[in-house]
């Protein structure tokens, strides 16, 4: 009796859901130990110390009714100053707390610019590989998604077929970056080059087209490696934040979009998403949780144990022989698979205990995504797992 969209929607539901589930029966099975969950980027690095710090003052020392109880859509007003102010230090900008609105995480506000934005049949463009979700909330709001083919050498968007698939009917594009899957940090000439094509086919079809950057991963990068801040580059562009990743936060729900002066329309457009965000069921974001992120917004988490599983999981698997790109940020490791069918060889490697999701959830076929936020130990005792699938391989020469 469910809707015939929905039909459609749970028969092909998460991929990296069903790893996870996948995991947890696994583990009743053989023991947590001994199953090596690599499928959900969920952070094993604890929150920083603070944010228990200020949940406590918070909860002891503001007004009970002001924390818990409703605010404007768009959020508390000094919790968007606070954000506002941070972004401006940080990347030279120049927000108010009228150019941000809290959300209920990222994929909240995805869904927000999205129903704001989006007529049906519009077309939104995204770079393979992909988070599989935009697949949902594009369709969502009857918009058309639009893939541009991945470029496997370094996993940097593939600019000139993208300028080639953008159409009349083109309203958004949506980068993320650092990258999920694959880690890769989009460079300032990556930027521009996106910029530069932006700004020509507008002028050339004379339509406004939003680039919405989904950046939940910004503050995990190695090596000193920077991630440009995309306002500064493109008018019409729009930032779609989390803090599940930067502080450790993924079951909490709390984001901002930025919505800057200069995008096109942007009385209208500011106005709508507010709207968007209360009929969509949302209301506003979790009100505890942002009167608790404005107090930490210098806080961090410990990047360097990212790191450190980073460089053990990669070091091995290339000297197993896996063929790999180094991430420089986020947390995940997007390996070639050893076989044409990335799903078969996600199924091999769970004869392992080993739980990788497969490349074309992200649509980038040939290849998988290993999630490493996970703990140090659970990478060591994994190890002889990937080693030995790699042997297997090499002697059927299934590759």
């Amino acid at each position: 009796m469910i809707s015939d969209k929905m039909i459609g929607l749970v028969q092909n539901s998460s991929v990296i859901r069903a790893m996870f589930e996948e995991g947890k029966r696994l583990a009743d099975i053989y023991g947590a130990e001994n199953v090596y969950d690599f499928s959900l980027g969920n952070p094993s690095v604890e929150p920083p110390k603070k944010i228990k710090e200020e949940i406590l003052n918070i909860i002891n020392t503001e007004e009970a009714n002001l924390v818990h109880g409703y605010m404007s859509n768009s959020g508390y007003e000094d919790v968007r100053t606070a954000i506002a102010d941070s972004l401006n230090k940080r990347f030279q900008t120049s927000f108010s707390r009228e150019n941000i609105i809290m959300t209920v995480g990222a994929a909240g506000g995805l869904n927000v610019i999205l129903k704001t934005l989006l007529n049906p049949g519009d077309e939104v463009i995204v770079f393979a590989p992909f988070f599989g979700e935009y697949r949902s909330y594009v369709d969502n709001f009857d918009g058309k998604l639009v893939v541009v083919s991945p470029n496997t050498l370094d996993f940097q968007p593939n600019l000139a077929e993208f300028e080639t698939k953008i159409t009349e009917r083109t309203k958004v594009i949506i980068v993320n970056t650092p990258n999920n899957p694959t880690g890769v940090v989009y460079s300032e000439a990556t930027v521009k080059g996106l910029a530069d094509v932006l700004n020509r086919k507008q002028k050339e079809l004379g339509n406004s087209i939003y680039l919405i950057s989904d950046e939940p991963y910004r503050e995990l990068v190695y090596d000193g490696v920077e991630v440009p801040y995309l306002t500064k580059y493109y008018n019409n562009t729009i930032v779609g934040y989390s803090f599940s990743k930067s502080l450790s936060l993924p079951g909490e729900r709390i984001g901002y979009l930025v919505i800057p002066n200069e995008v096109d329309d942007y009385t209208n457009v500011i106005g709508a998403a507010n709207v968007a965000n209360r009929i969509l069921g949302f209301v506003n974001a979790p009100s505890l949780m942002q009167r608790v992120v404005a107090r930490c917004l210098d806080a961090e988490v410990d990047v360097a144990s990212y790191n450190r599983n980073r460089e053990l999981l990669y070091n091995s698997l290339r000297q197993y022989g896996y063929t790999c790109i180094k991430p420089e940020g986020a947390f995940y490791l997007f390996v070639k698979a050893l076989e044409e069918d990335d799903k078969a060889f996600a199924v091999a490697a769970k004869n392992h205990n080993i739980l990788i999701v497969p490349g074309s959830s992200f649509g980038c076929p040939g290849y998988c995504r290993i999630a490493y936020c996970v703990a140090y130990e659970t990478i060591q005792r994994s190890l002889p797992g990937f080693e030995k699938l790699a042997k297997e391989y090499k002697s059927t020469d299934r590759s």
